[in-house]
C-alpha cells in the first residue's frame, strides 16, 4: 500500500501529470465562476491555493514545469495586455489620454509610496508598492461595448491612458529592481534608464518595421507569421534580461509593437487564443500556488490595516484622479463615475509586478497576498460600478446612436460607390463544389439578387498544380462545369440572372477572392461544412481566409430547409456596434426579401436594472426602425445567466439564426466562453454567419 501511495505521488508529481492538471483547471474552472458573475481569474487563483501546498499539495509551485509554464503565461499576459491597446482610440484623443493617464498614474503612485512609507517599508520598496498601484486593466471594457457607448470620449480616454499608466509603471518596476539589484549611484541610475530608453525604441520601432516587412513578404503563410509574433514576445524578454530590466516590460513593448503589424489579422487572433485559453490561466493558477494560507489569514488579522490602507487607497487615489480629468476637461459626473470604474481593477500588470517584486524581495509575502485582496476587491468592484454608470451616457451623446443606426452601411465603401455611380450593379458570389448544398445557396442568393436588381455569379474552382496529371485535371473542369450547369440551370427556374464563372487554379481561396474583385462583388456567399468548427479558428483554412481577406460582405450558411420558406429570423446580439448593425441590416434585407420578419435578441445579466434594460430596448428598437422600416421587427431583451440555454430556448420558434463572425478579444487575459460555439451544434433551425468586409 505504501509503495503504492508512493507511485501514485510520483506520478502526480511528473511534467506530464502537471500540464494535465492544469489543462483540466483551466477548461473547467473559470466557467463554474463566470456562471456567478465572478472573474474566471479568481476561480483559477482559488483553484492554484486548493491544488498548492495549503491544499492537496498535487502541484509544487518550486518544479521547473510550474516555474517554466508560469514564466510563459506572465510574458504573455503582459504582451496581450499591449496588442489589446488599441492605438488608434489612442491617436483620436492622444493629449487627454495623455493628461489623465499622467493623473491616474502619478496620484495612485504617490498614494501606494506613502503608505508603503508609513507602513515602515523602505522608500524603494514603498516606491514599487506605488507602481503598484498606477496600473490598471479594463475588465470594464467589454461592458463598454456592450451598452454601445464605446465611442465616448470619456471611454476614449479612458483606454488611451492605460498606455501611459502601463509603461510607466512597469519603468518604475525596472528602476526599483534595478536599484535593488546593487548600490545606487547616479551614474548607474543614468547608465540604466540610457540603456532602458535605447532598447525600448528598438523594441517599438524595430519590431514594427520587421514584423510589416516578414508580413508583406510572406503574404497568408499565417503559420510563420504566428511563429514570427511569438519569437517577437521572447527576443524582446531576452533583450530586457539583457539590460537587467524585468522581462515583463519587454513582452509589454513586445504588444505595442507590433500592434499594428497584426492589425485585425487572423494572426491576432490566433496568438490571443493561444495566450488566452492555455499559458495566461496557468500563470494565475502559479499565483495560487504562491499563496500561503496561514499567512494570508495572518495577513488579514494582523496586518488589516495595510490592507484596508491598500484597498482604500487605491480606490481614493483613482477617484481623485478620476475629478481631476472632469475638472481638466470638463466631462460630468456619469462619464467621470465610467473612467473611475474603468482604472480601478488591479489584474495584469499589477500581479505580474507584484509577483516580480516578492521574487526579488522588494516586497515580502504580507504585501504579496495583500495585492490578491487589491486584485479579488476592483475586480468585481470596477466591472459592477461600469455596470451602473455606463447606461447613463446613452443620454449624454444621443447623436452616436443616430450615426450608428443610420450611416453604417451592410456594404464597404468601395461597393458603396460603385453601387451609387452605378459603375457595378450587385453581385454575389456563390462557390459551389457540393452537389447536395448547390440548390439551397444558388436559391438564397437569387433571393437578394432579386431584391437588389442584381445578378449571382456561381463559382466552381478546378484547382490544379504542378504534379496534377493531365486527366485529373480534366476530371476537375468536367465536375465543375457540371456544377454550373446545375447552378445556371436553377437561376433560371428562379428567373435570376446568371454569369457561371470556372477558374483553374492553384488556390480555392484565391480564386475566390479574386473573382470577388473582378467581378465587383457586393456579397460572398457560401456554404458551412459541418466537419469545421468554430474552434478550429475558424472554419478552416477556406472559410478563414476568404472571411478575413474578403473586400465585400461574407455570408456562411447551414440551410435545413427551402430558403423559400425561411420567414422568421433571429439576430442575437450583444452589443449596438457598427460590426453588429451591419449583420442587424443583412439580416433585415434577407427578411425583406422573402416577406420574413426579424427578432433581435439581447441576453443581459439577471440583475440588470429595470431602467437599463428600457435604455438598450429604445436604442435596440432605434436601429431596427432605420433602414428597412417596412420589416416587421421586434426587440427581445432577456435577463438571464446562461446565454447558450436562452438562445437555444428562442431558436425553437424561428427558421434561421444570423450569427456576427465575431474574433473575440480578451478581457484582462482571459477569453470568455464562445456562445456561438456552443449553440451551432445544437441549433435545429438554419443559420448564417455575416463576416464584415475587410476594409
Amino acid at each position: 500500500m505504501t509503495q503504492a501511495l508512493q507511485f501514485i505521488s510520483h506520478i502526480f508529481h511528473t511534467p506530464i501529470a502537471a500540464f494535465t492538471i492544469l489543462l483540466f483547471v483551466s477548461l473547467v474552472i473559470p466557467p463554474w465562476f463566470e456562471r456567478f458573475r465572478l472573474p474566471g481569474l479568481v476561480g483559477l487563483l482559488l483553484a492554484g491555493v486548493i491544488l498548492g501546498s495549503s491544499g492537496l499539495g498535487l502541484l509544487n509551485p518550486k518544479s521547473e514545469t510550474i516555474k517554466l509554464l508560469s514564466d510563459i503565461g506572465k510574458l504573455y499576459l503582459m504582451f496581450v495586455a499591449g496588442l489589446e491597446i488599441d492605438l488608434e482610440q489612442f491617436r483620436q484623443k492622444k493629449n487627454r489620454s495623455l493628461g489623465y493617464g499622467f493623473a491616474t498614474f502619478f496620484l495612485p503612485l504617490v498614494t501606494g509610496t506613502l503608505i508603503g512609507l508609513a507602513f515602515g517599508f523602505g522608500l524603494n520598496s514603498s516606491i514599487l508598492i506605488g507602481s503598484l498601484f498606477a496600473s490598471h486593466t479594463l475588465l470594464g471594457y467589454p461592458i463598454v461595448q456592450r451598452m454601445g457607448v464605446g465611442k465616448n470620449e470619456a471611454v476614449i480616454v479612458s483606454i488611451g491612458a492605460t498606455i501611459f499608466t502601463d509603461i510607466s509603471s512597469l519603468l518604475v518596476l525596472a528602476i526599483c529592481v534595478s536599484i535593488h539589484g546593487g548600490e545606487f549611484s547616479l551614474f548607474s541610475l543614468s547608465i540604466q534608464l540610457g540603456s532602458l530608453a535605447i532598447y525600448s525604441a528598438l523594441v517599438l520601432f524595430g519590431f514594427d518595421w520587421a514584423g510589416k516587412e516578414y508580413f508583406r513578404r510572406t503574404g497568408d503563410d499565417e503559420g510563420n507569421q504566428f511563429l514570427f509574433v511569438l519569437l517577437a514576445i521572447f527576443i524582446a524578454a531576452v533583450g530586457a534580461q539583457i539590460i537587467h530590466v524585468e522581462q515583463i516590460v519587454g513582452a509589454f513593448l513586445a504588444g505595442l509593437a507590433v500592434n499594428d503589424v497584426v492589425g485585425r489579422s487572423p494572426v491576432k487572433e490566433k496568438v490571443e487564443f493561444v495566450g488566452s485559453v492555455l499559458f495566461i490561466p496557468f500563470f494565475f493558477v502559479g499565483m495560487g500556488l504562491l499563496l500561503d494560507v496561514p499567512v494570508f489569514v495572518k495577513t488579514l488579522t494582523n496586518n488589516l490595516g495595510l490592507t484596508i490602507a491598500i484597498v482604500l487607497g487605491l480606490i481614493t487615489s483613482k477617484f481623485l484622479a478620476a475629478i481631476s480629468a472632469k475638472l481638466l476637461y470638463r466631462y460630468n459626473w456619469d462619464e467621470t463615475m465610467v473612467m473611475w470604474s474603468l482604472s480601478i481593477p488591479q489584474v495584469a500588470a499589477t500581479l505580474a509586478a507584484a509577483l516580480v517584486g516578492l521574487e526579488v524581495g522588494l516586497i515580502d509575502k504580507a504585501v504579496f497576498n495583500t495585492i490578491i485582496v487589491l486584485m479579488l476587491v476592483t475586480s468585481v468592484l470596477g466591472p459592477l460600478l461600469t455596470s451602473k454608470y455606463a447606461p447613463k451616457l446613452h443620454a449624454l451623446k444621443p447623436v452616436y446612436a443616430e450615426d450608428i443606426a443610420t450611416q453604417t452601411s451592410l456594404w464597404s465603401e468601395e461597393s458603396k460607390s460603385n453601387l451609387a455611380n452605378k459603375q457595378s450593379e450587385f453581385k454575389a458570389i456563390v462557390p459551389v463544389a457540393n452537389p447536395i448544398t448547390e440548390r439551397y445557396l444558388i436559391e438564397i442568393a437569387a433571393l437578394l439578387a432579386r431584391h437588389e436588381s442584381g445578378i449571382i455569379v456561381p463559382l466552381s474552382i478546378a484547382q490544379t498544380s504542378v504534379h496534377l496529371r493531365e486527366f485529373e485535371l480534366d476530371l476537375a473542369v468536367k465536375k465543375s462545369r457540371k456544377l454550373l450547369e446545375q447552378a445556371e440551370q436553377i437561376s433560371q427556374e428562379l428567373n435570376v440572372r446568371s454569369q457561371a464563372t470556372l477558374r483553374i487554379v492553384e488556390d480555392v481561396t484565391t480564386g475566390i477572392l479574386r473573382t470577388a474583385r473582378e467581378k465587383q462583388a457586393s456579397l460572398i456567399v457560401m456554404g458551412w461544412s459541418e466537419q469545421i468548427g468554430l474552434r478550429s479558428r475558424l472554419f478552416g483554412n477556406l472559410i478563414d481566409s476568404v472571411m478575413w481577406s474578403a473586400h465585400c460582405p461574407v455570408a456562411v450558411m447551414r440551410l435545413l430547409e427551402q430558403p423559400a420558406k425561411i420567414q422568421r429570423l433571429l439576430v442575437p446580439v450583444k452589443s449596438l456596434s457598427p460590426s453588429t448593425i451591419r449583420t442587424i441590416r443583412f439580416a433585415q434585407l434577407l427578411a425583406d426579401s422573402n416577406n420574413g420578419s426579424v427578432t433581435l435578441l439581447h441576453i443581459c445579466p439577471e440583475h440588470t436594472a429595470t431602467d437599463e434594460i428600457k435604455v438598450l430596448h429604445s436604442r435596440f428598437t432605434h436601429a431596427l426602425s432605420k433602414a428597412f422600416p417596412q420589416v416587421n421587427s421586434q426587440v427581445k431583451i432577456i435577463p438571464n445567466h446562461n446565454i447558450p440555454q436562452t438562445i437555444l430556448k428562442e431558436t425553437a420558434m424561428v427558421d434561421l439564426v444570423v450569427w456576427r463572425s465575431l474574433r473575440r478579444r480578451t478581457a484582462g487575459g482571459l477569453m470568455i466562453s464562445d456562445v456561438p460555439h456552443q449553440v451551432i451544434n445544437k441549433l435545429a433551425c438554419s443559420m448564417v454567419l455575416f463576416g464584415e468586409p475587410n476594409v
